[in-house]
């Protein structure tokens, strides 16, 4: 018997099946597909976060201990696989006598590197001009000092005199902040900055220099091969504790400088917010798609309980027909968690080139596992549980009549909706405030935690909402007859009446069916607003950090003109802007201080309205202009200093000509939180041309080239070849991929993609499988009315009001409920955006598609319906 009703349910139930099918399988699609993804993507964070680190462990051999000892201890460590020392002494000064004129620099450091060095430690110095060995000065170096490989330089160290190397090459450092750590300190008592004065000689050479100096210390650099787990919260606890172990057998001997663990330390981070985002962008998919199937599944409510007690008046006893919906439970879940698998794995295969999204086949396998049991689930709780539920509460004389029920919701006449409504603005005013954190990751600390609760805003907003539309439809349906009645009349002619009725009496079904699809809407809506807006503030951090499209950094100390602008317009730069860069005391407090011209610094650099407080970037910009001796200060310094606007704010800068400090008098007139190429944390903003007046020197400090937002990389590598080593040249390109986080190395494109692709599939179905069952099980009432005498053409009339009342009001509230998501998960996920959005990004044209989508599932819904309904009225009727 099982054979013939899975033979019966598939020949004549087979919409119904179909739609059910596509449900589950929508859901296990979404939740392998996110999973799987999130997965992969925390070992690529790992990956990424290994691979960013040079030298993986700088150990430094603290006084009284024996450098060998401390090698060799380090060497047999489990999971180091070289080290090698590298010596660092300071020196008071570096001086070159180059073309008739002497130049000095101030205190410097000199390091002794062996002479496989660079081959162990690829990343940590970068040749530039002349020999990779022997004597190489950094770039900074050579710049001040005016010299070139073979050119001598003398080094002046403590306890020795004077000595003369000879240069043979000119190296970058790229990760000089972390070569030139504090090791041991924390990040808040680090250098501000690594020194600019370097040089780097061959031991041997370091070894003679440095032989009665004082103040000498050797590091031991490491790189590891041990294997770290993908998640980087895992190899970060991995990482720290073989670091803790080694400094323990040293016993005060060596202490750790652990750059690899402080770059997993910050993947960390990154990958609980990835998981955050799944949270909050997947697992609504997935309850969605739930929620189809659910209602799909209610559709056939009526006709499952007719069927049950046909079976039952047959003789059947409830535990064999409990046994048939089981049946059904099962083909749905097996069926539709297989093809929900299959699309996972073509979803993998398109967008990241494996179906198994990259991640390791453990993993890979395990959410798919879990995937299919989550289908499985969802079709026991939309299938099978109504069923049970209705041979228990339904007896035979029930099924023989119609179900209507004339009550409101409990929810309604409890006001769940509101209570939902108010309990998500309470929870989003305490997660969004100022001193609020949803990520909590202590620094060197191996736990880390999330505030889920804040989860609850977004979700009671959701539901709220949700339910709050429900509401809505049905009192709309239920008190607009007259209105129903002539938005019908276009369409269904004299029956305009009639349609109005069943739109009424079927307030129920359709409110569903309303609700549904705006869910559905609300999805795409918040899932593509949050996403194209991430989007847009990593393009914002990047030009911010770089400070325009292409930038020239002229080096401390070098003395170049506004003038030199007209020499950097190579082809394909627009425009040049210049901008100076001094330091300045304001009390005991050192800031950058940077001079703009404020009528032209928006011709080269973005300048967005959240980058200020107190106004627009226009208006502070003009009231830069408008007052000569005007400064933009931090809010931090505005806090600290307890400044108003129209205070004088007294800042001790350099006089170019003496050297020494002298006091100007600036005038507060506004807040800069960021600015183009300025520090995250304290710095002034003042017109260039009183800065100059005031340091009687109007050098430049950068240059910012506007290339009209292409071809940047090739700008720069034209300025590179002109300019030499004599300044930096950096471009958009490059800076992207060097600020975002780890979050943004993995590409959120590609979580994008699948929930983008989803969001369209669960839109059309909300709108369309919906409505087509819904008219599938009304067969039997479109022909009764064309016995009546109702046309071909009323009929259509009947099933396009309702087609259109259910895209116009899911629409309508989906965008609504969407645009609500939006603001609340970018106001709760602040922490992911750097810097905050000053609004939301909405994407047109990806919006536009899910609501033709959708549009076009509804009408194609609506037209099969009509074609239904033009069938014979007696073939419908014995049929049915």
């Amino acid at each position: 018997m099982n054979t013939a009703w899975a033979r019966g349910l598939a020949r004549h139930r087979t919409g119904r099946l179909v739609a059910a099918l596509a449900g589950i399988a929508l859901a296990v699609a979404l939740v392998a597909s996110l999973g799987s993804f999130l997965t992969a993507s925390k070992a690529t964070m790992t990956q990424r976060a290994v691979r960013s680190v040079a030298v993986d462990w700088q150990v430094e051999v603290q006084p009284g201990a024996d450098p060998n000892a401390m090698l060799s201890l380090v060497r047999r460590t489990p999971g180091i696989q070289t080290a090698v020392p590298v010596g660092f002494a300071h020196s008071s000064s570096f001086a070159a006598h180059v073309q008739g004129s002497t130049q000095t620099t101030g205190p410097g450091v000199v390091l002794g590197l062996p002479d496989y060095y660079q081959k162990l430690f690829p990343g940590e110095v970068r040749p530039l001009t002349g020999s990779t060995s022997g004597v190489l000065l950094a770039q900074q170096t050579a710049s001040n000092l005016h010299v070139a490989p073979g050119d001598t330089v003398s080094i002046q160290l403590p306890g020795t005199g004077a000595r003369q190397v000879r240069v043979a090459g000119v190296v970058d450092l790229p990760q000089a902040d972390s070569l030139f750590q504090k090791v041991g300190a924390l990040s808040q008592t680090q250098p501000t900055a690594p020194p600019d004065n370097v040089v780097l000689l061959p031991a041997a050479d370091f070894a003679s220099l440095t032989g009665h100096a004082t103040g000498v210390t050797t590091q031991i650099h490491a790189a590891r091969d041990a294997t770290l787990p993908t998640d980087p919260a895992a190899a970060f606890t991995a990482v720290t504790g073989s670091a803790h172990h080694l400094e323990a057998r040293a016993s005060g001997g060596a202490i750790v400088g652990n750059n690899l663990g402080a770059a997993l330390d910050s993947a960390r981070q990154d990958a609980l917010y990835a998981q955050i985002l799944f949270l909050f962008l997947g697992v609504p998919g997935a309850v969605l798609a739930a929620a189809l199937t659910a209602s799909v599944a209610a559709a056939g409510g009526e006709r499952r309980r007719q069927e049950q007690g046909l079976l039952r008046l047959r003789g059947l006893r409830p535990r064999r027909i409990a046994s048939l919906s089981g049946l059904e439970a099962a083909l749905v879940g097996v069926t539709g968690g297989l093809a929900g698998l299959g699309i996972a794995a073509l979803t993998g295969r398109i967008a990241f080139g494996s179906a198994s999204f990259g991640t390791s086949a453990g993993q890979w396998i395990l959410w798919y596992v879990l995937a299919f049991v989550l289908g499985a689930a969802v079709a026991a709780g939309a299938v099978l549980a109504p069923a049970l539920r209705d041979l228990r509460t339904v007896t035979v004389a029930d099924t023989r009549r119609a179900e209507r029920r004339t009550g409101s919701p409990w929810w309604m006449r409890y006001g769940l909706d509101f209570a939902l409504l108010i309990g998500s603005w309470l929870v989003f005013r305490a997660s969004s405030g100022n001193q609020y954190a949803l990520v909590l990751a202590p620094e060197g600390v191996p736990s880390i935690s999330v505030s889920y609760w804040a989860f609850l805003g977004p979700a009671l907003l959701w539901l709220g909402a949700a339910l709050l539309l429900w509401r809505l439809t049905l009192l709309a349906l239920t008190h607009g007859r007259g209105v129903l009645t002539r938005l019908s009349r276009p369409f269904a002619s004299h029956l305009a009446g009639t349609t109005a009725a069943v739109l009424s009496r079927r307030r129920r079904p359709l409110a569903r069916s309303v609700v549904l699809l705006a869910l559905a809407v609300s999805f795409a809506v918040s899932t593509a607003t949050f996403n194209a807006t991430y989007k847009q503030q990593a393009e914002v951090d990047a030009r911010l950090t770089n400070g325009a499209d292409v930038t020239v950094t002229e080096p401390p100390g070098a003395r170049t003109p506004p003038s030199a602008a007209s020499a950097l317009k190579v082809s394909g730069v627009h425009h040049v802007e210049p901008i100076q860069h001094r330091f300045a005391y304001v009390g005991s407090d050192l800031q950058d201080l940077y001079g703009v011209r404020p009528d032209t610094i928006a011709s080269a650099t973005s300048l967005q309205d959240a980058y200020f407080s107190g106004g627009s970037a226009a208006t502070l910009m003009k009231r830069l202009a408008n007052r000569p001796d005007g400064l933009l200060v931090s809010a931090e310094t505005v806090k600290d200093f307890q400044l108003a606007p129209g205070d004088t704010v007294n800042l001790r800068v350099q006089d170019a000509r003496t050297k020494a400090l002298r006091t100007v008098p600036f005038h507060y007139v506004g807040v800069a939180k960021e600015f183009p190429t300025a520090p995250k944390d304290s710095f002034f903003v003042a017109n260039a041309s009183y800065v100059a007046k005031a340091t009687g020197s109007d050098a430049i400090g950068a240059f910012l080239l506007d290339t009209g937002g292409t071809h940047q990389k090739q700008v720069a590598a034209r300025l590179r070849h002109r300019l030499g080593t004599g300044a930096t040249v950096t471009d958009l390109t490059q800076t992207r991929g060097t600020v975002g986080t780890s979050l943004t190395s993995v590409d959120l494109a590609g979580l994008t993609r699948i929930e983008l692709a989803f969001a369209v599939l669960l839109a059309a179905g909300a709108g369309g499988l919906v409505l087509a069952l819904g008219l599938a099980e009304r067969r039997r009432t479109f022909a009764i009315a064309t016995v009546l005498g109702a046309r071909p053409r009323q009929l259509r009339g009947m099933v396009l009001t309702e087609a259109l009342l259910l895209t116009v009001g899911g629409l309508a509230g989906g965008a609504l409920i969407g645009w609500a998501l939006s603001e609340m998960l970018v106001k709760v996920l602040t922490g992911v955006f750097d810097p905050p959005p000053a609004g939301l990004s909405v994407p047109g044209a990806y919006l536009t598609l899910t609501a033709s989508a959708a549009a076009v599932a509804v009408l194609a819904a609506a037209l099969n319906g009509v074609r239904r309904a033009a069938r014979p009225a007696v073939e419908e009727l014995r049929d049915l």
